[in-house]
């Protein structure tokens, strides 16, 4: 199905309020101090218009309707599969759990989404470092928000969202004890960044290393 329509995000609301705000006042103030039309001019005015419409562009939000599917776990975000592999969750599960990494790059859509409906059992934020997303550290080192969604099978996943070395803010909506319903929106992170996710061992991967997926689009793996 197609995204039928892109609305902007609400995270970008302030910052594209003062992006606009400080290019025309950049652009106004270079034409008072140069009257007349000049290269100067031109190529500000060009380079305004670019930024201000890769802005707009970040902050979009397609519409993806999701029908909630209780076997199904779709991708939280838009990215790169960039790790698929069994590791030691440290965190909340404390043993080993297959975890796939989806890297966004600052082009992708960068609204995060509930891969399964359920309830949120655990959520915190972390503060940490700016490794680049894709580096494995970054998981545990990087500034990053863990939220745990138990499904009504009682399945436990854990969603992470990492900040990589641009990002500048992680926002996470969920709160402890709150339904939430599979592509229902889970927060946003804000220029760069990587979105884990843990699944039960021996979970069924449908997706394979580098490939593109979409969040509420691509199905990742199948719950046991």
């Amino acid at each position: 199905m197609a995204d039928r329509k892109i609305k902007i995000h609400r995270e970008g609301y302030r910052i594209i309020l003062g992006v606009l705000i400080l290019l025309t006042a950049i652009n106004v103030a270079v034409r008072l101090l140069w009257p007349g039309l000049n290269a100067l001019q031109i190529v500000l005015l060009a380079g305004s218009v670019l930024l201000f419409a890769f802005i707009l562009y970040f902050f979009r939000m397609p519409a993806r309707h999701v029908e909630p599917n209780p076997l199904l776990i779709y991708a939280p975000a838009d990215g790169k599969v960039v790790v698929i592999e069994e590791t030691m969750e440290k965190e909340y599960f404390k043993d080993t759990r297959l975890q796939i990494s989806i890297f966004m790059s600052p082009f992708n859509m960068h609204s995060n989404k509930y891969p399964i409906s359920g309830t949120v059992s655990y959520v915190k934020y972390h503060p940490g470092k700016k490794i680049v997303a894709w580096s494995p550290k970054s998981s545990e080192l990087n500034e990053r928000s863990t939220v745990v969604v138990e499904s009504e099978s009682g399945t436990e996943i854990l969603i992470r969202q990492v900040a990589g070395a641009v990002a500048r803010r992680i926002v996470t909506y969920s709160k402890k004890g709150e339904k939430v319903q599979q592509g229902g929106e889970l927060g946003f992170i804000k220029f760069g960044s990587r979105v884990d996710i843990f699944l039960p061992e021996g979970t069924e991967v449908d997706v394979q290393m580098f490939e593109q997926v979409r969040a509420n689009r691509t199905i990742v793996a199948k719950v046991l």
